[in-house]
């Protein structure tokens, strides 16, 4: 299910659409569905990760959730230089929709500071990173 079919839909802030795929933003989280095919690295989510800093810049606390709408892959070895780009990212998640995805989510974790990343629904992924943010958010007002 894209966010577009679900009962939060109408609380998307802004749409940005590159080639490789479509980011949904919120206020403190974005949600990106990427493109059937698509091989995610630096170079091809150029657009996506401007407009990530475009919109959260560099300090804002935000998550991010990788809806697997489609198949694709991704660069995991760039994921350090993906932390250094978006040093105010607190909190990541994959929603998986079949057991391929699922077993991608799982090599991602390896790689992510956070180990329960890997989620079966939309609902369950946007309330559990959208609490990681919050929590982030109250230590950093305090």
């Amino acid at each position: 299910m894209t966010i577009l079919e679900t009962n939060i839909a109408s609380q998307i802030v802004k749409q940005e659409t590159s080639e490789a795929g479509t980011l949904h933003f919120f206020n403190h989280i974005a949600v990106v569905e990427f493109n059937e095919g698509m091989h995610i690295d630096l170079n091809s989510a150029r657009k996506t990760i401007h407009d990530l800093i475009a919109y959260f810049g560099n300090s804002k606390p935000f998550g991010l959730i990788s809806n697997r709408v489609n198949s694709y892959s991704i660069a995991l070895l760039e994921t350090s230089e993906v932390k250094s780009i978006f040093p105010n990212l607190v909190a990541y998640g994959i929603v998986s929709h079949n057991e391929a995805g699922r077993m991608n989510a799982e090599i991602e974790s390896n790689y992510c500071a956070d180990k329960n990343i890997s989620y079966t629904n939309l609902y369950e992924a946007l309330d559990t990173v959208y609490g990681r943010v919050k929590h982030k958010l109250s230590v950093s007002l305090n």
